[in-house]
């Protein structure tokens, strides 16, 4: 696997002259046995672009797509514009320069997307995105079922809470999965007219989880009667609970996420901690069946314009009494959450997990 962060992207734009001379295809090797296609012919050179990469959720997504990659015997090269849109974009045209195969874009901007991922296609690249949407009917669109996530948080805190209190909503607008949670929110507060949002705040400034939690403790201050907090992303969920936990709230506020990783558990599973649930999928197992959706794709399988991974509802409790105290563990306890028969196929072999 190749990784290209911004520096050495930009410093690799001096050769682009030299490198354009270049063949577009890497030599020919052995492909899969048993697999239609270009796919059955030779090796697949892919690339990941990706634009968000901080943060627990997206090192096992990248984890998930590397091991998947060499399960199929792919070449991967990662290229990382560091929530860069510009930068993201450029590196999209990069890939494409390379002579891969095949692209997965993860996350990023729709309007900076659209253009590049359409002449990406047009150029005959293969392209998968997930949780960016490129309005384009031939670049399949994986995703958490984000709506599904978020309901499922949610349905725990009127669980836990009833069907009246006043919460916190903490969102950024314009990441394809937030919007998309945030529609399963605004249906839910319009369904239950009990639940006041009486603020609501959120950044994407590095690092998320600090941002967060000084905008978080600010809102406490201002706003003490909130008694719920949705935090649909991990790492807000982390700063609101730094917030909470340094007001001296944990036993008053609830905090319901999405997403998981080992330190969101060991923050969950802390004495009286008021990260009380968290919907998620497995990102490793995410990113295994992006890089399984753009297989099939290169060998002409079609895939369909959405790839759903299931996702599972985690809480404090269930954590405390199955006795889960990181990843392995919940992978243990809970395989359905780290295994999804979703864009499989025979010759497709399964990574070790």
């Amino acid at each position: 696997m190749t990784t290209i962060d911004r520096r050495t992207f930009l410093a690799g734009l001096a050769t682009a002259s030299v490198a354009s001379a270049l063949p577009l295809r890497a030599a020919f090797a052995e492909g899969i046995a048993g697999a239609p296609g270009i796919v059955g012919e030779r090796k697949m050179k892919i690339a990941l672009v990706r634009y968000l990469s901080t943060g627990d959720f997206f090192q096992f997504y990248l984890a998930g797509v590397t091991r998947q990659a060499e399960a199929l015997g792919f070449d991967l090269h990662v290229l990382d514009s560091r929530q860069d849109a510009a930068l993201q974009a450029e590196m999209l045209q990069q890939a494409m320069n390379l002579g891969v195969d095949g692209i997965i874009l993860q996350h990023g901007l729709t309007e900076t997307l659209k253009d590049p991922a359409a002449q990406a296609v047009e150029e005959g690249f293969k392209v998968v995105a997930f949780d960016v949407n490129c309005e384009n009917p031939a670049i399949p669109q994986i995703e958490q079922n984000d709506r599904e996530l978020a309901r499922l948080a949610l349905e725990q805190a009127i669980a836990d809470n009833g069907e009246s209190f006043k919460a916190g909503y903490v969102y950024v607008p314009g990441i394809a999965p937030l919007d998309r949670r945030d529609e399963t929110w605004q249906a839910f507060k319009k369904k239950y007219p009990g639940i006041q949002e009486v603020a609501h705040w959120g950044t994407m400034s590095n690092p998320i989880a600090n941002s967060v939690a000084d905008q978080t403790a600010a809102v406490l201050r201002a706003n003490p009667d909130i008694t719920v907090i949705f935090a649909p992303y991990d790492e807000f969920a982390k700063g609101a609970k730094t917030a909470v936990d340094e007001a001296g709230l944990n036993e008053k506020i609830k905090i319901y996420s999405a997403d998981i990783s080992t330190p969101d558990i060991s923050a969950m599973v802390e004495d009286n901690s008021a990260w009380a649930a968290s919907a998620a999928t497995s990102s490793a197992l995410v990113g295994e069946v992006c890089v399984r959706t753009l297989a099939l794709q290169l060998a002409g399988v079609d895939t369909g314009s959405q790839v759903v991974v299931p996702p599972t509802l985690i809480t404090r409790q269930m954590l405390l009494e199955k006795g889960i105290k990181n990843m392995d563990d919940l992978a243990a306890k809970l395989p359905q959450f780290s295994k999804a028969d979703v864009s499989m196929a025979p010759w497709i072999a399964e990574p070790k997990r």
